[in-house]
Parts: structure tokens; C-alpha cells; sequence
């Protein structure tokens, strides 16, 4: 209104046609015909001479302000039908990602569970119906096998429950004071139980304070990273984890002397069901999915690089209160 004189009526049109289509990206149809409607008539009444009614003076304003209108609820209309269209391609792209997703977990799960399922079944089938055949040390080598398998099958289901969780989004840490040392120590312990045959080597200062975290999901989180690098690494390697504390900062460094991730596939380790191409190495591509997940919970990062060694680096950084009380 203050630079009516200046800028002239017909620009104000065209102000007033463009504020109608920007309306029509973020708002339904409904809204936007009312805004088309009510903008003409704003505009007739205040800017088309005479002003302050709603006469037209000249057959040239008439056919502006029906041009207007018509332009303005045409647009209103398009974009409508685009914004449909567009929502629409969307949720066939993610009903399209959810198939893919489920085939996908299908796949890894009719061979990550059914082998040590058939495997426990066997070995069950043998002690039962040939126990007095078998030598005490075939007995013992059948029980280790059905504990193998139990113990990867258990895995599996696990790390399914709590991309479950990840997944509801309801997941909240439970923080509490924990001992650094004792969580390492305990990933570790869980790892040795599947007998890996890396060297697996723990490097913590004994005067790194207590943190406030959430010790199940910090567990699992080491647990998940070298459970991986067990996996990818040859037997003769070496895996190295180390932990300090930088201002109210916990940073873990989990690193190995194998062959390193593929440059492209890093920016996708941590992606869901993702595992690295020609590889025979099997597993759900859950994993490093749950480290992030259970990490960025907790507030942190978690990154991956290749050393110039050889070997991956996985450095995980969360804030926590820090104390040097023991507890």
C-alpha cells in the first residue's frame, strides 16, 4: 500500500499471483482457492481503479482481474496435482524400499538361522540315536558344536531385537556410572566364547574415570564392532581397542591390522543390511547398523577409516559425565 503510486496496480497483480503459487507448495486445495479468491478481490478492491470498490472502470482491468483469477486458481491446481503426484511416486518408492528391505532380510535370515538351526538339529539327532556308539570325545565334540550354533543363532535373534528397538524409536539409554575397563572387558569376554582366533588386545589408562552411560548399549557396541572384525580379518591378526577420556568426552578406538574397508563401501558400512560386495563372509548387514544406532542414542558418533598401516579404525565418541570416584 505505501508504494501503490510508485510500482503501479498491475505489478501488485503480479505480487500478489506469485505469494498465491508459493502458498500452493505448502498448502492443500481448499486454502489455496480461498487465497485466489480472496487475493483478487484484495486486489480490486485497494489497488484497481476506482479504488476502495469493487467496480472495474475500464475493459482492460476486467479482463486483468478474470485473467487473474483464472491464472491463480489454475496454478493453485497444478501444483496441487504435482504435490499428489509427488506423494504418491513416495510411497511406491518406500513400498518398493520395504519389499526390497524384507526380501533382503529373508535372504540373510534363511541362512544366517537356518544353518545353525540344522546344525543343532543334527548334532542332537547323533547323541540321540547313536549315543551308545559315540566316544566321550565325539559326545564332547557334538555338545560344542550345538553350543556354536546356539551361540550364533542367539546372535542373529539379538541383533534383530534390537534393530526392533532401533527401529520403534521408543529406545532411550538408561544411564548409569559404569567402569570403561569392566565394559570392554566383558564385549571381550562374550567374543572369546565363540572362540575367534584373533589376537585381541586392550590398551585403557586405570585412572580413566567413571562415565554415566548406558553400559548394555555401550557393550554391545564393542562387542558388535570386534565380533566384525573378527569376522573380515584373517586369524593371524591383531585387534587393539583403546579408551580415554577428553572434557566429559569418552573416545574408543577399535582398530586392526587386516586388509582395511574398500574406500567407496565405507559410506556404507553402517547403512541397514548392508554387507561388503565379493565377499563369502556371511551375516544379516545388522551389526554396524546397531553400532550406529545405539551410539547416536546415546548422543555420539561413531566414524570409520582406513589406517595408513592397513587395517580399519572405528572411533567411537559419546559425552557422559565423567567421575573419578569409584562407586
Amino acid at each position: 500500500m505505501p508504494f501503490r503510486e510508485i510500482i503501479g496496480y498491475k505489478v501488485v497483480g503480479f505480487v500478489l499471483l506469485i505469494t498465491v503459487s508459493l502458498l500452493a507448495m505448502v498448502l492443500d486445495i481448499v486454502p489455496i482457492i480461498c487465497s485466489a479468491a480472496i487475493s483478487a478481490l484484495v486486489w480490486n478492491f485497494f489497488f484497481i481503479p476506482p479504488k476502495f470498490t469493487f467496480h472495474i472502470g475500464s475493459a482492460e482491468d476486467a479482463i486483468l482481474f478474470s485473467m487473474y483469477f483464472v491464472v491463480a486458481i489454475v496454478s493453485a491446481v497444478l501444483t496441487n496435482k504435482i504435490r499428489q503426484m509427488e506423494k504418491v511416486a513416495q510411497q511406491q518408492q518406500q513400498k518398493e524400499n520395504t519389499v526390497k528391505l524384507y526380501n533382503t532380510l529373508l535372504n540373510s535370515l534363511s541362512h544366517e538361522l537356518r544353518t545353525p538351526i540344522a546344525a543343532i538339529i543334527g548334532a542332537t539327532d547323533n547323541l540321540q540315536s547313536s549315543n551308545a556308539k559315540l566316544t566321550p570325545q565325539n559326545k564332547n565334540e557334538l555338545v560344542a558344536e550345538i553350543a556354536k550354533a546356539s551361540f550364533r543363532l542367539n546372535q542373529q535373534v539379538e541383533n534383530l531385537l534390537n534393530m526392533s528397538r532401533l527401529e520403534s524409536g521408543f529406545i532411550q539409554p538408561k544411564n548409569d556410572w559404569c567402569d570403561i575397563s569392566e565394559v570392554v572387558y566383558d564385549a571381550v569376554k562374550r567374543l572369546e566364547e565363540n572362540n575367534v582366533s584373533q589376537k585381541i588386545c586392550i590398551n585403557i589408562n586405570p585412572a580413566i574415570p567413571l562415565f554415566k552411560l548406558d553400559k548394555g548399549m555401550l557393550e554391545q557396541i564393542i562387542y558388535n564392532i570386534v565380533n566384525n572384525a573378527a569376522q573380515y580379518t584373517n586369524s593371524n591378526c591383531v585387534i587393539n581397542i583403546s579408551a580415554a577420556c577428553h572434557a566429559d568426552m569418552l573416545e574408543i578406538n577399535i582398530e586392526d591390522n587386516g586388509k582395511g574397508f574398500p574406500a567407496e563401501e565405507i559410506k556404507n558400512v553402517f547403512d541397514k543390511f548392508y554387507r561388503l560386495k565379493n565377499t563369502s563372509t556371511g551375516g544379516t548387514g545388522l551389526g554396524l547398523s546397531i553400532v550406529k544406532g545405539f551410539t547416536e542414542a546415546m548422543g555420539g558418533s561413531v566414524g570409520l577409516q582406513n589406517a595408513a598401516t592397513g587395517g580399519a579404525v572405528f572411533t567411537i565418541s559419546i559425552p557422559a559425565e565423567t567421575s573419578y570416584l569409584k562407586i
